[in-house]
């Protein structure tokens, strides 16, 4: 980087300071923590997939299909579940969760179960999210460390100083407008890197010449057990639905985004939006991976620009000539485009990384003020809740670099224990909400019951934990699984528990919610439908579209 690449980082940053001191008049929790409840589809829409379509997947994806061994377009199977699944929260979750005026998604289920399950799902949501976002900080740091030569100690101050100050300024407002601008960012920086990319693979022979037929597979009609049993067709359908159904409606991070809109109208655009610009946005990471693999395999110093980084920074994946495949973009970046992009490009990653920080600490500041400092009957004024919540914001802005820290060192390990502590509780939280909604039959204790029956038995069949504590139980399942897995047990020992106890569930009037002719909104439904239809027979023809 010269003088023109760090005048680009320098100005961004100086950009977002200001961006927060710009939303700064907040006056109450609806201000604050939900931007006054009248944000428009569009910045909403994307700060959604900002939050989701992270540094971690900018750097992360491409790689797996460009050069990660067993990887390729199949990739793109994590997106064939997303249509279906924002329609079912256009129908079924967001409704109820809007209607209701709650800060915290958690007290809707305080309001239909109990404080302990409200506090059990607070509590998990909240320590898993802050180490999650802990250990991508550090990943992100770690990475641009070792293509910049900036030890990584001042790359996560950098990422973490900024995202916590405008942040504490700013409340949701600043959290979703900054998420905006850094998702143009980021798919700016795929376009460059595409282009680029595409006219040096021209000049070194063509793309066909740079990778086996087998990266282009995308649908594999394997059913997720046993050993190779990933990526295939049925378990991405089935677990992929629950965990987006869970992660977007019954996620806090997600889930404060719809509740910040003017309207339900202004969801259900967003909703679709997400539903049919994620699947491209995917398709143009999974494209420049494939571009830019093949440039490995066509350009042997670029090969070696990897291979050099791995060893000085990444000594353990150097082992037998071992790359860290992670590497591939930043080096590309440093490499092969002119200064200026690589200014840009470095933004973008930042960008990315202080959307996912952004977003968490903002909701991890929601939820501990609203579960711990603003529930009951006696509710904190104006004054005092402003002031809690800005230390929330600062104080889970520490607890994630502190994670970073502490638990990032421990690098994938950590990342996949992460990874399968998710797919562990995405199916039992969804079943709690559902049956929130539309169930008067399940009560708290049946509730908690399945709730921690669920995540015990997902955690024992998690390949991932069987790793950990080296037990080996003859056959591996596929961690997308664990989320269907959790909805069926969370669901049957919910309502046998319940049978069993003589405790009633909670029957208040307005606790159950009964779909409207209103709520079902036929072109959505229609669009969101065909385009399901569509992407799965794209899937089925990217061999010929690609070779």
């Amino acid at each position: 980087m010269n003088w023109l690449d760090y005048s680009i980082v320098a100005i961004y940053i100086f950009f977002f300071l200001g961006m927060g001191y710009f939303f700064k008049n907040n006056k109450n929790s609806s201000d604050y923590f939900l931007g006054g409840r009248s944000m428009g589809w569009f910045p909403l829409s994307l700060s959604t997939m900002a939050t989701q379509l992270s540094a971690i997947s900018f750097i992360s994806a491409p790689a797996f299909v460009g050069l990660k061994l067993g990887g390729g377009m199949k990739w793109l199977t994590f997106e064939l579940a997303v249509p279906i699944a924002m329609l079912f929260i256009m129908l079924f979750v967001i409704p109820p969760l809007f209607r209701s005026g709650v800060v915290s998604i958690y007290e809707f289920v305080e309001r239909r179960f109990a404080t302990s399950t409200r506090m059990i799902l607070s509590i998990v949501f909240q320590i898993s999210r802050a180490l999650g976002t802990g250990v991508m900080v550090y990943t992100i740091a770690i990475i641009l460390q070792a293509v910049l030569d900036i030890d990584y100690i001042y790359t996560i101050l950098i990422i973490s100083v900024i995202t916590i100050v405008y942040s504490w300024q700013g409340g949701m407002k600043a959290v979703v407008w900054g998420d905006a601008i850094q998702m143009i960012l980021l798919f700016g920086g795929l376009l460059v890197c595409l282009i680029y990319g595409w006219q040096l693979v021209q000049d070194a022979g063509g793309l066909s010449q740079g990778f086996p037929p087998e990266r282009l597979q995308v649908v594999d009609f394997n059913l997720g057990i046993g050993d190779g049993g990933e990526y295939g067709f049925w378990p991405m359908i089935i677990g992929g639905f629950f965990l987006y159904v869970s992660y977007y409606g019954c996620d806090q991070t997600q889930a404060q985004r719809m509740l910040s809109a003017k309207n339900e109208k202004t969801i259900r655009q967003l909703l679709l939006a997400n539903g049919l610009l994620r699947f491209p946005v995917v398709l143009v990471y999974c494209t420049m991976g494939l571009i830019i693999g093949s440039l490995v395999t066509l350009a042997p110093d670029f090969l070696a620009d990897i291979a050099s980084t791995t060893q000085k920074y990444f000594p353990e994946a150097a082992v037998n000539g071992g790359v860290k495949t992670d590497l591939m973009i930043p080096v590309f970046i440093i490499k092969y485009l002119p200064h200026g992009f690589i200014g840009i490009l470095m933004v973008a990653i930042l960008s990315a990384a202080m959307s996912s920080l952004s977003s968490t600490i903002n909701s991890l500041s929601a939820v501990s003020v609203e579960d711990f400092f603003n529930r009951g009957d006696k509710k904190l004024d104006d004054k005092k809740y402003m002031f809690i919540s800005k230390m929330s914001v600062v104080f889970w802005g520490i607890v994630c670099i502190a994670f970073s820290f502490l638990f990032g060192g421990s690098k994938s390990a950590v990342i996949e224990i992460i990874n399968a502590i998710g797919s562990v509780f995405y199916g039992p939280v969804l079943v709690t909400f559902l049956l929130a909604f539309f169930s008067k039959k399940v009560n708290h204790i049946g509730m908690n019951a399945g709730i921690i029956s669920a995540v015990l038995i997902n955690l024992i069949f998690s390949k991932t934990i069987q790793g950990i504590f080296h037990i080996d139980l003859g056959f591996d399942i596929f961690w997308i699984w664990l989320n269907f897995t959790g909805v069926l047990i969370a669901l049957i020992v919910a309502y046998t528990v319940s049978a069993l106890t003589k405790t009633k569930a909670k029957t208040s009037e307005g606790l159950a919610f009964k779909v409207r002719k209103s709520d079902i909104q036929t072109k959505e439904v229609y669009i969101l439908s065909v385009f399901f239809i569509a992407i799965i027979v794209f899937s089925f023809l990217v061999p010929k579209i690609y070779g």
